[in-house]
């Protein structure tokens, strides 16, 4: 069965990674998905991907969410192209890791304006469609990082920090009028961001998970989508302001 039959959604930072899996997946249940990146090569390359296997599934909208006119184009690229929007899920990010002592305002801006800004202004545009229709879904990738801080990681960790309190303001915001719910994950797999970390830190990350692994992508998707596909499906409406972690049981980093 189909649990996202006839849903339209829009993932953003759906080039690679995490978000390319949710997309894929998404599709896989039935849903209609509009995938963004900074990089239109990304885009093409998951929507062809998509539309190979389910056919006429998915769209590309390439642009940096972070500037409000391409947020905004995103987001109406789902009603444009399928009359409606149905779910949104904030995944656009990148890493800018650096001591504190060391970090640019550069690096820490950067990061903050696609984490959270980019979520804010995704979801302030989405918002405005799902109170009309008077349901939706939102759902915001936020990180351990946000819950326990990491080293290296001050821009990253208080984005992700961040995440969390608008999550849990815009369930408060969303939910009681509209019915439209608002939860986030914090997920962990072999990404490009983590697998850019130093060699040393590998074997500490997986030792610090109560499974001794960490996902892979590539073989098991489904391990990491499938939170994404309860919290968009109508099986995830009697939960919001949530923060869920998939990670193997993590304890540390």
């Amino acid at each position: 069965m189909e649990r996202l039959h006839g849903k339209v959604a829009v993932v953003t930072g759906s080039g690679k990674g995490i978000g390319e899996a949710i997309a894929k997946r998404f599709a896989k249940e039935g849903a209609y998905v509009v995938v963004n990146a900074r990089t239109a090569e990304n885009v093409d390359r998951v929507v062809n991907e998509i539309n190979a296997v389910c056919s006429g599934k998915a769209v590309g909208c390439a642009g940096d969410v972070s500037k409000k006119d391409d947020a905004e184009r995103v987001i109406n690229t789902a009603v444009k192209e399928f009359g409606k929007l149905d779910i949104l899920v904030n995944n656009a990010g990148f890493g800018k890791d650096n001591l504190l002592v060391n970090m640019t305002e550069e690096e820490f801006d950067q990061v903050i304006a696609v984490h959270l800004k980019g979520a804010f202004l995704c979801t302030q545009f989405a918002a405005k469609i799902m109170i009309q229709q008077k349901s939706g879904r939102i759902i915001n990738v936020t990180s351990r990082a946000g819950l326990r801080g990491n080293v290296g990681q001050v821009n990253y960790s208080s984005a992700k920090a961040a995440l969390i309190g608008f999550t849990k303001t815009c369930a408060l915001e969303l939910g009681r009028r509209y019915g439209i719910t608002v939860n986030a994950i914090a997920p962990a797999a072999w990404t490009d961001m983590t697998r850019n970390v130093p060699e040393k830190v590998k074997p500490i990350m997986i030792d610090n998970r109560v499974l001794a692994r960490m996902v892979d992508l590539d073989k098991n998707p489904d391990e990491i989508t499938g939170i994404f596909v309860l919290f968009a499906s109508d099986e995830g409406g009697y939960m919001t302001g949530q923060v869920i972690s998939v990670d193997g049981g993590g304890l540390g980093l």
